[in-house]
């Protein structure tokens, strides 16, 4: 409850997402295509620093262009299949694919169905570990949607790791995601990261953008 309540002390950052620069450094990208998908009850304006400062460093990254993630949606799920598999082709290179909270279940689902086209998977925050109902915010997932938060539309199983390098950034006072279910077991992900900030401030926070951008290239000695 208290790691809960703390993620009111992130809201600010959050708002203010769309008007912070991103912070410089190395460009270590080389032009390499990455997608972000945005965590419940948002769009891409959520991730747009994160964005920024990927773009800073060399890469070239997208926003997932559906609107608000409202939960998990079988034709999104094949917008993006085809928007991977497009920037593969265009890029003749991989796609590194990056999902917050509820994205990151659709980029381990994307990894397992076209590993093909995807270097590597990064959640942030995610619960694909363990019971849904471990976490906060379940009961609202179910209010907004046709089906239980332990009953997606999806025939993957979301703690199955992807047959590509994948990396699973948590945090242990997260207060929406219960570390468990964003850290996951050994079998789940080949590396697991820990970050000390809210759930909120995990794509917001500079410092915990910058832990993504490092997973990007721990992820890359994996392949």
């Amino acid at each position: 409850m208290r790691n809960t309540l703390r993620e009111g002390l992130a809201v600010p950052a959050l708002l203010a997402n769309p008007f912070r620069p991103p912070r410089k450094g190395k460009r270590i990208g080389e032009g390499r295509a990455v997608l972000v998908i945005p965590g419940l009850a948002t769009g891409d304006i959520s991730t747009l620093l994160m964005r920024r400062t990927l773009r800073a460093r060399g890469f070239s990254p997208s926003g997932w262009r559906l609107g608000i993630n409202h939960g998990a949606d079988l034709a999104k799920l094949a917008r993006l299949e085809a928007r991977i598999a497009a920037l593969h082709s265009q890029t003749r290179r991989k796609v590194v694919v990056i999902g917050w909270s509820l994205g990151g279940l659709y980029a381990r689902i994307l990894g397992q169905r076209v590993p093909e086209h995807i270097a590597s998977v990064i959640t942030v925050g995610s619960p694909f570990s363990g019971g849904r109902r471990d976490n906060a915010g379940w009961r609202y997932y179910e209010l907004i949607n046709d089906h239980k938060v332990d009953n997606p539309p999806f025939a993957e199983d979301f703690s199955r790791k992807p047959p590509v390098p994948t990396v699973a950034i948590w945090s242990a006072i997260d207060g929406i995601v219960a570390a468990h279910s964003a850290c996951g077991r050994d079998d789940e992900s080949d590396l697991r990261l820990e970050v000390k900030a809210q759930h909120f401030a995990l794509g917001t926070s500079r410092r915990a953008i910058e832990q993504v951008i490092d997973a990007i290239a721990m992820a890359d000695t994996l392949g």
